[in-house]
């Protein structure tokens, strides 16, 4: 079975996915020790945002005054009560810590495939009419790709205000055109396929060759880029949430515990150092993910499994 390269941007010849090529993917992954870890990694950081009420021994928002900067329960004067100690305003960190992170999913998550939708579309359709519309898209696409992306999220953040739903808009906006020019590619090669030729010769519509012909065959290498893009999302969400032009307080969010602790580093390092390595972390669990993935999901890679 003939399928993509997702670790290339430059269409590679594919044919249609069948069911036994799909198959193949669970038992793949289980011996693929890099995808494992990031699964494995990712379905804790899941689990701990699902169970958040049930994990987190404080209310994230409450503020107490007496118990400020409290250091982590296996310091002098700290406590379970408290296990990461708190920060400046008494709000117990590891609760912040487990209610930020249904934010950073969610905003990861949405934002990548709001973005992957829009792309996926722009992509396929530039690439199998071609012509103006190739054109048209394409120039879109380097238009946005001419600034850099972090400034672009940084002015559109500013002109639309901080908000969650505005925050999942930002971050779309600056990772459609990853897919759509991946997918574009893929769909140039694919559309002179003999199997899509003979789709033609049958009397099948434009729409019905893209959603059952050249879609599944996008399914790879889509999953490989959201699970990369993901990864950044979460980081540029947690940058503009430190510059202030995030989800408004007092939602907890990764990013503004490490704004609001950044004066304290010589006094209490817990409440910055804490919040980092959870982006650390649920980072590297989404790059492992996604790395093994793309070696999982090449065909060249696979034979040799």
């Amino acid at each position: 079975m003939n399928t993509v390269n997702p670790a290339l941007a430059e269409p590679v010849a594919a044919s249609a996915a069948t069911p036994r090529g799909r198959r193949w993917l669970p038992r793949a992954l289980r011996r693929s020790a890099l995808a494992t870890a990031g699964l494995l990694i990712i379905a804790t950081v899941v689990l701990a945002a699902l169970l958040a009420p049930l994990l987190a021994p404080n209310d994230p928002i409450e503020q107490s005054l007496t118990r400020a900067t409290l250091p982590p329960f296996w310091q002098a004067r700290g406590s379970f009560e408290a296990p990461l100690g708190t920060d400046q305003f008494g709000r117990d960190v590891w609760s912040r810590i487990v209610y930020g992170a249904r934010i950073s999913l969610a905003i990861g998550a949405s934002a990548s495939l709001l973005g992957a939708v829009v792309g996926v579309a722009a992509g396929l359709v530039a690439g199998y009419y071609g012509g103006k519309v190739d054109a048209t898209m394409m120039r879109l696409v380097d238009l946005n790709l001419a600034f850099p992306l972090i400034l672009l999220a940084l002015a559109i953040a500013a002109i639309l205000g901080p908000s969650f739903r505005n925050l999942i808009l930002v971050m779309a906006l600056t990772t459609w055109m990853i897919y759509a020019r991946v997918v574009r590619g893929i769909t140039l090669s694919l559309r002179e396929r003999e199997f899509i030729q003979a789709a033609r010769a049958v009397g099948a519509t434009d729409g019905g060759i893209m959603a059952r012909h050249i879609l599944p065959n996008l399914l790879a290498p889509v999953m490989v880029i959201w699970t990369l893009e993901l990864a950044r999302v979460i980081l540029m969400e947690s940058a503009l949430s430190f510059l202030g032009l995030g989800v408004p307080p007092p939602t907890p969010t990764w990013g503004r515990m490490l704004a609001e602790g950044r004066n304290y580093l010589t006094v209490a390092p817990w409440i910055t150092i804490f919040p980092g390595l959870a982006i650390s972390i649920t980072v590297l669990g989404v790059n492992f993910l996604g790395d093994g993935l793309r070696d999982l999901l090449d065909p060249r890679l696979r034979k040799q499994t």
